[in-house]
């Protein structure tokens, strides 16, 4: 019988034989479904992280100095020990761009929700960010309207601010917001620019916020009086940051008289930094995968094994006719072992098909990003045959090894 004869018998099967065929491909299926779906949420999810969470919160080729790492997963006793750590000041501050002999760009920041109020509405809750122009091309936020505040009116701590996309839709809906003046903490503030939209992240907006120079008047609701929450330095490679990065611990140690063996009383929180937490829970997840993935298909492969065997016991006067006309013991063996293979090739390609789905569901209806990983759907169709392969060589090897008189004999 030719290859192809076995795999339209098996297909053939499958169409007569709907609820025995179905129950022989659930294993197959559910273990593709489930490898297609966490891979290709995993994937999304390392992009999403990569390119939106850390890129977004941090900034490319960016770190922040800080008093203590901004996310962590840190023990009740070190957070403690972080907290009595000094915060960073301008001197500190001025002394890392002072020392600095990589090329970078730098900006002050705190941050503090405030709530915001322009004729008679109101924004609560607006993160209020007092920091220095360099922060827009640190965090890349895009002006949609107007201007971002010049270096001018950032040393003179001029009441300026560029506002955010959600506070431009709360509460300036239809009215250009440039040029008009709102209020925070009471303080009026007059708006120069509007940032453009940039999205959510996890289901948590990303505009929510308002931008004013480090020293304008609302800082002392932010921050104390020679203080910053963070120093944001940005350098334009990945390879200068790094030299950055040892220049500036080499200078807060100097500035902070700690002597070798002592360890740093500061932070500098890379977007590296930031994605160790997803990283760990990432290599769990890829890690407990194949475990998962081969429970499912070692039961797809014992179902489809007795399948097959039942099929060899339905077919045993078939068998014996062939054998009478000649054919080979590897002929049977092949015959078995391509029907075997085709049908948990079938499971596989529906599992893949469902795996996709579920994906593009989780990404249409929850936060989660999903990004089919080619990789995993080739690696399905592998699974498929082999599971399919290894489950019929019994069957096939039994069906091998009938002799020809007793099969004929068989009813």
């Amino acid at each position: 019988m030719l290859i192809k004869d076995a795999i339209g018998e098996a297909l053939e099967t499958i169409r007569t034989q709907k609820l025995k065929s179905f129950f022989s491909l659930i294993g197959v299926l559910i273990g593709v479904t489930f490898l297609i779906a966490v891979v290709s949420v995993v994937q999304g999810m390392n992009v999403y992280m990569e390119d939106q969470f850390a890129n977004r919160l941090v900034g490319l080729n960016t770190f922040q100095l800080r008093r203590m790492p901004n996310f962590t997963d840190a023990t009740e006793e070190q957070w403690r020990e972080w907290t009595r750590r000094p915060r960073i000041n301008y001197v500190e501050a001025s002394a890392v761009e002072d020392r600095m002999e990589t090329s970078a760009i730098y900006s002050r920041w705190c941050s503090q929700n405030l709530d915001v109020s322009w004729d008679g509405k109101i924004a609560r809750g607006v993160d209020i960010w007092t920091t220095d122009p360099a922060i827009f091309a640190i965090k890349n936020i895009a002006i949609e309207d107007g201007r971002i505040f010049t270096p001018q009116e950032a040393r003179a701590g001029l009441p300026v601010v560029v506002i955010g996309w959600d506070l431009t839709d709360k509460l300036f809906k239809g009215v250009d917001p440039v040029g008009k003046s709102l209020t925070m903490q009471g303080l009026p503030y007059r708006i120069v620019g509007a940032a453009a939209k940039q999205g959510t992240l996890f289901g948590i907006s990303l505009d929510k916020f308002a931008v004013v120079p480090f020293d304008s008047p609302v800082h002392r609701y932010a921050c104390s009086l020679g203080f910053m929450d963070e120093l944001h330095v940005q350098t334009p490679s990945v390879t200068e940051m790094k030299a950055a990065l040892e220049e500036t611990r080499e200078t807060m140690r100097i500035q902070r008289r700690l002597r070798p063996g002592q360890e740093d009383n500061f932070a500098m929180q890379t977007a590296e930094g930031a994605l160790e937490g997803w990283t760990r829970i990432s290599a769990i997840l890829m890690t407990a995968l194949p475990a998962l993935v081969s429970i499912s298909l070692v039961v797809g492969g014992i179902v489809i094994m007795n399948i097959m065997l039942m099929a060899v016991a339905e077919r045993t006067r078939e068998i014996g006719i062939r054998k009478a006309m000649g054919a080979k013991r590897k002929d049977i063996l092949a015959q078995f072992i391509v029907e075997s293979a085709t049908l948990s090739t079938v499971g596989a390609a529906f599992g893949i098909a469902a795996g996709i789905g579920l994906a593009f569901l989780v990404r249409a209806t929850t936060p989660l990003p999903a990004a089919i990983a080619p990789w995993s759907v080739g690696l399905g169709v592998i699974l498929g045959i082999v599971v399919g392969m290894t489950a019929g060589v019994y069957p096939a090897r039994r069906a091998s090894r009938l002799d020809p008189i007793e099969a004929l004999r068989h009813e």
